[in-house]
């Protein structure tokens, strides 16, 4: 009994020591402490700092820097800034890289501009000391980032101004270090500089054109092995993140240029994009927050008035700084004052390499321990302000009109959007499923709905069975980018009547079919399925043929007919090929007459800015094939056509899914049927007419042949 007494207190002997109970105890408040927390409206992430305080060296010594808390902050800090350079998007990047660069330039002089001055005359530090400390104000860590991916604000532009702004501040203050280190051993001369330049248009060249193609091959041969390409870009990141050290500058760097260089290939709705961002913030952040506050030393407050008035005069020196950058950066741009509040909480918290600087400057003996100490507190109190300062401003961007609600008719096709994919028992609809999953809108609550028709004969039932059987790996697949999928199986005598008839009962929206090939003369006799759609339904029909993964595409071509605005449709299909466009971060051409695309603009610029739409005038619809001299093979298509006798219907339309299936074979492409009218007119077409009477004539009839047929027949 001693003996089991005695092995207990050994294991819980503080500091720490055995790594399954050291885990437990993280992963407890990792689970707690954002919890408990919450009930005082105090932010997670702060909560995770201060029990790292608790616990760690400097406070109850519960826990140690060991290696593997090391590796696991090293992993979510490298997390944090990745993501942030995937989920920055990369249109709108491009579009506000000016105002990305004046903030980037702002948030990094201002400070330095204000803190040189401290330091040197106010504090007296020498000149090598206080342009490192003042560099360290300039930089700033996304520690505050998952909240704004919390509140689904990561595509405002304030983020993309303060993402963008990061890291070319970050990047300055690390070439920075770089140089006061190499000027402080005396060794700053020319070899220096040609050494840098060259590693780094190495490191560029490697991960701006090698990666993308060997991981759009990897995705491309690998698309079955879904665990396979986290791994594969888990590898990238890290990877990246020692070529950015060979290369003379901070491994953050790396891994925030790993999300650029994978950002298009990684669809923000993908499963893939889901993965990376669950087991980062269930895990690999919560370790680097909690690390960050394991550094903390409280104590130094109470080592005399030298401290004090340095950790003084830092904090406050650091916060003005930062929220003096975001204040001219709202004139300047005329944001919101909750986009201004977002910037600043976005740039005003220092961590990652705030002590990357400060702690490679200590043991080289420029800054000393007041310095240290002074900046550990800095980051727990910029840390707290950062956190509390973006979630107040992130709630209300989120209640705001100019975010959330851009254009009435954009949040109505948000709240009751509903798709409808029906499937056939041949084929495999993995590639139209993740069109699906792309194209749905995250804040509809409608599921995306996969329906498959059964024959209605002897075997129906167990057909059904197989049937529900076989959409249960699409529904799991669905949960994999937190997508709801509703399985429907129905019995009918024909699938297409059975298609009509679901969608009008579950009142979706959208059809999503695929692309109608043709199946020989039976199928001509009986009428081609495609029409039987048309003309008993008058959803949004798109009719799809995707012929490689979707982040192989490099351009959306859309081509619309003349007058198309003028039908019921219009704006549906057009959300749609937005929000596809915005997923896959991929510019758009359109094709059409002047007026149409003039209301296209219209629409465009009030939905979304940041998407790049180029457009063409064309009035040869006489000649579509023209417009092959400006496609390549790795275009998705996008043919607006239109019902028979509808208003933008024309002649060449008719025979369109021909022209495309012989011209464009190897082309993704996908021909929609805009809406025509609205579904309560085909209601009161047909209230009068039940099925029941007409099946039973039928039954009749074909009862009255066989008896016919039975006479006539030889014994």
């Amino acid at each position: 009994m001693n003996d089991f007494f005695e092995h207990i207190s050994h294991e819980f002997r503080l500091p720490l020591h055995n790594p399954v109970l050291i885990f437990s105890l993280i992963l407890f408040i990792i689970l707690l402490a954002p919890i408990l927390l919450k009930r005082l409206n105090i932010p997670g992430i702060i909560g995770l700092i201060i029990s790292g305080v608790v616990i760690g060296p400097n406070g109850f010594n519960i826990l140690d820097k060991t290696s593997a808390v090391d590796l696991f902050s090293t992993i979510g800090l490298l997390y944090i800034m990745f993501i942030a350079g995937l989920e920055l998007d990369l249109q709108d990047f491009k579009t506000n890289r000016n105002k990305s660069l004046l903030f980037g330039f702002l948030t990094f002089l201002i400070p330095i501009a204000v803190g040189f001055p401290v330091c040197y005359f106010v504090l007296g530090y020498n000149m090598n000391a206080s342009l490192l400390t003042a560099s360290m104000f300039a930089t700033h860590t996304l520690v505050a980032y998952p909240i704004v991916s919390r509140f689904g604000i990561s595509k405002n532009q304030a983020v993309a101004v303060a993402v963008g702004g990061t890291i070319l501040t970050d990047t300055a203050v690390l070439i920075i270090l770089a140089i006061i280190m190499q000027n402080a051993r005396g060794t700053l001369d020319g070899a220096f500089w040609s050494g840098l330049c060259i590693s780094l248009t190495i490191f560029t060249f490697i991960m701006f054109w090698a990666v993308p193609r060997v991981a759009k091959w990897f995705f491309s041969k690998l698309e079955s092995e879904k665990h396979a390409h986290y791994i594969f870009v888990l590898s990238v990141v890290f990877f990246a993140a020692f070529l950015a050290e060979a290369a003379g500058v901070e491994k953050i760097i790396g891994a925030f240029v790993a999300g650029l260089a994978l950002n298009k290939l990684i669809p923000h709705s993908s499963a893939l994009m889901n993965r990376i961002e669950f087991i980062g913030n269930a895990l690999f952040i919560p370790f680097f927050l909690i690390s960050v506050g394991m550094i903390v030393d409280v104590s130094v407050i109470m080592n005399g008035n030298t401290a004090l008035i340095v950790a003084a005069t830092l904090t406050i020196v650091a916060l003005f700084g930062k929220w003096l950058a975001a204040l001219i950066t709202q004139w300047v741009f005329r944001y919101s004052a909750a986009q201004r509040q977002l910037i600043f909480g976005l740039s005003s918290s220092h961590a990652a390499a705030t002590l990357a600087i400060i702690l490679v400057g200590f043991n080289a003996g420029i800054l000393d321990e007041n310095i240290l100490n002074g900046t550990i507190i800095l980051i727990l109190i910029t840390c707290v302000v950062a956190s509390f300062v973006t979630e107040k401003a992130a709630r209300k961007i989120v209640i705001s009109d100019d975010w959330n609600l851009p254009d009435t008719g954009v949040a109505l096709s948000a709240t009751n959007e509903h798709i409808l994919l029906p499937v056939s028992g041949s084929g495999n609809p993995g590639n139209i499923l993740e069109l699906a999953m792309l194209m749905k809108e995250r804040t509809s609550p409608n599921p995306v709905s996969m329906l498959m028709v059964v024959p209605n004969d002897e075997e129906a039932e167990k057909n059904i069975l197989k049937s529900r059987a076989r959409l249960q790996q699409y529904v799991t697949q669905g949960s994999a980018t937190e997508t709801k999928i509703n399985a429907i199986t129905t019995i009918d005598h024909n699938a297409m009547s059975g298609i009509a008839r679901i969608s009008r009962e579950i009142m979706s929206d959208i059809l999503l079919m695929r692309w109608p090939h043709k199946e020989g003369i039976l199928e001509k006799v009986m009428g081609e399925k495609i029409e039987t759609i048309l003309s008993n339904t008058d959803k949004t029909i798109f009719l799809s043929h995707i012929e490689k993964p979707m982040i192989a595409h490099k351009r959306i071509v859309v081509t619309i007919p003349p007058l198309a605005e003028m039908e019921k449709g219009f704006l549906i299909w057009i959300f749609k090929i937005l929000r596809l466009a915005k997923e896959l971060s991929l510019p758009v051409i359109v094709y059409g007459e002047s007026r149409t695309l003039e209301v296209f603009r219209t629409i465009s610029r009030k939905h979304d800015r940041s998407i790049g739409v180029q457009y063409k005038v064309f009035n040869d619809w006489e000649d579509l094939l023209i417009l092959s001299r400006d496609l390549h093979s790795d275009d998705l298509l996008v043919f607006v056509t239109a019902r028979k006798g509808s208003l933008s219907w024309l002649p060449v339309l008719e025979q369109l899914p021909d022209k495309l299936e012989r011209h464009f074979e190897w082309n993704s492409k996908i021909m929609i049927y805009p809406q025509q009218y609205d579904g309560t007119q085909i209601t009161e077409r047909f209230e009068d007419i039940t099925r029941g009477p007409l099946s039973k004539g039928i039954e009749t009839i074909g009862k009255g042949i066989e008896t016919i047929w039975r006479l006539g027949k030889p014994e």
